[in-house]
């Protein structure tokens, strides 16, 4: 039987649309960058593009898609309203074998979207409106949703103070309870900046597994190096993974750094979900018992499938 994990993150409906470096331009966007948008900035962006495709997406979901694509065993839960874009995403998991196990009521804000605009050098830069999604709350998540899992992936962006974090914290209990490992994303260096001191408390006495880019890691450990990064967290006896682009990657583990080489591509098309799909093939390959040097492997792998094609799904 395969082994189960459980994802909970923000439900997004992705709105995919490509756009010139001018359009960014005029509208003050940092390419590359995640800017948090209202729903009249959201509304009005959407009036000037033209929307290539929607999919569910939200980071810990595209990391589940992945998951189900190498034939895990993937549920999710992430907040959405009984509305249009709702039903598009509960749809959109189910029709790929990801079990959504969240329970959609009447709400009053809409599901969140995200408008993921791809420039010619198949940089993505997002707009997103969060709506419901960042009001899920531990009345949410129960017991029965955990229990039966492996592992609980959680991403950081889903951490602010207040009701997420009670959330995150009653997730986190029930998982140490029930003796369910807690792994990670780091999600958005922005993410770790306003996080930092609490995302290295997590580390340090709550998670297993920690997934993160070069440049967050950075951030975390407070260093201009990776070096420096890892000498020092390594200490801390987890399993790290830090992801480097075309550097390949890197995990720690008691101690012991090993490495892995990225899988060379010739067309990048669109880097959207390259961290979530590495995430994905990396975990699914952990819950099989791999070598994590064969972790390392199967997300890079996943990771340069992703990045030649538009869209964070296989």
């Amino acid at each position: 039987m395969n082994k189960k994990i459980l994802g909970i993150g923000n439900a997004i409906v992705d709105v995919l649309a490509k756009v010139d470096e001018k359009f960014l331009k005029e509208r003050n966007l940092i390419k590359g960058s995640m800017k948090l948008i209202n729903k009249s900035e959201f509304e009005d962006l959407k009036k000037n593009i033209k929307i290539e495709k929607i999919v569910a997406g939200g980071s810990v979901a595209n990391t589940m898609a992945g998951i189900a694509h190498l034939q895990g065993n993937p549920s999710f839960i992430g907040k959405i309203n009984s509305d249009n874009f709702g039903d598009m995403y509960r749809e959109s998991l189910k029709s790929i074998n990801v079990k959504f196990a969240y329970i959609e009521k009447k709400e009053d804000l809409s599901t969140g979207a995200s408008i993921i605009l791809i420039t010619p050098d198949s940089e993505r830069t997002m707009c997103t409106y969060l709506g419901i999604s960042s009001y899920l709350s531990d009345k949410d998540i129960n017991e029965d949703n955990i229990i039966n899992h492996e592992l609980i992936f959680l991403e950081g962006y889903l951490w602010d103070k207040g009701i997420s974090e009670k959330m995150f914290k009653h997730v986190i209990n029930i998982a140490k309870k029930n003796k369910v490992k807690i792994a990670m994303s780091l999600s958005d260096v922005f993410c770790v900046t306003r996080h930092k001191q609490d995302f290295n408390e997590l580390l340090k006495n709550d998670l297993d597994i920690l997934i993160g880019n070069e440049n967050e890691i950075n951030e975390l450990s407070n260093k201009k190096n990776l070096l420096d990064s890892i000498n020092q967290l390594k200490e801390l006896d987890k399993l790290i993974v830090i992801t480097r682009s075309q550097n390949g990657s890197v995990a720690l583990k008691n101690n012991e750094i090993i490495n892995c080489d990225s899988v060379k591509v010739t067309k990048i098309l669109d880097l959207t979900g390259a961290g979530d799909l590495f995430a994905a093939g990396f975990l699914k390959e952990y819950l099989d018992k791999s070598e994590i040097k064969k972790c390392l492997i199967t997300g890079s792998i996943l990771a340069s499938k992703i990045i030649q094609k538009i869209g964070a799904r296989l």
